[in-house]
C-alpha cells in the first residue's frame, strides 16, 4: 500500500510538472506570435527604406557617371543617357545647353570618362532625395592626348516619377 501511495504522489507531481511546463511553453508561443506580429511591419518598413535608399544611390551614381562621361564619337548616345536620367529644371537646362556643348566637344575631339568614387544619401522620403557624389573623370582632347584628371563634388536632387528616380537638379559643390 505504501508503494502504491508513493507511486500516486509521483504521478501527481509529474502531472503538475508537465502541466507547468506546458503552461510555460504555451505562454512562450503566444509571446513569440505577438512579437512577430508587432515586429514584422517594422522589419518590412526598414527593408523597404533600405531598398528605396539603394535605388536612389544607384540612380544618382548612374547620372553622375553619365554626366561626366562624354565621347565626341558617340555624343548623341552620351547626351541621351544624361537626359534619360533627368527631369524638371535639370533636364531643361541640360537640353538647352547641348548645342553649345556639342560644338565644343566635337571641335576638340573630347573624350571624358567618369567614375564615381563615393556617394552618400543626405536625405530621402518616398518621393524625393538629395545625394552627394564624389566623381573623377579623365579628359582627353586634341591638345591633351594624355588626359587631364578632373575632380567633381556634385549634389543631386532626385524625384521619383513613374517608378524611377530621376535627377531634377545637379550642382557643383565644395
Amino acid at each position: 500500500m505504501a508503494a502504491s501511495r508513493t507511486a500516486l504522489r509521483l504521478t501527481r507531481r509529474a502531472s503538475r510538472t508537465e502541466l507547468a511546463v506546458l503552461g510555460v511553453l504555451a505562454v512562450l508561443v503566444v509571446a513569440a506570435a505577438v512579437a512577430s506580429l508587432v515586429l514584422a511591419p517594422r522589419v518590412s518598413a526598414a527593408q523597404d527604406r533600405g531598398d528605396r535608399d539603394q535605388a536612389i544611390l544607384h540612380a544618382a551614381r548612374q547620372e553622375a557617371v553619365d554626366f561626366t562621361t562624354l565621347d565626341y564619337r558617340q555624343l548623341d548616345r552620351d547626351l541621351g543617357r544624361v537626359l534619360d536620367g533627368a527631369t524638371g529644371s535639370f533636364r531643361s537646362e541640360f537640353q538647352s545647353g547641348t548645342k553649345d556643348l556639342r560644338s565644343v566637344v566635337v571641335a576638340n575631339q573630347t573624350v571624358s570618362t567618369g567614375t564615381v568614387l563615393s556617394a552618400g544619401l543626405v536625405s530621402a522620403d518616398a518621393d524625393s532625395a538629395r545625394v552627394l557624389v564624389v566623381a573623377d573623370s579623365l579628359v582627353t582632347n586634341v591638345k591633351d592626348t594624355k588626359g587631364t584628371p578632373r575632380h567633381y563634388r556634385l549634389q543631386l536632387d532626385l524625384v521619383r516619377q513613374h517608378g524611377r528616380w530621376l535627377t531634377t537638379d545637379l550642382q557643383f559643390v565644395g
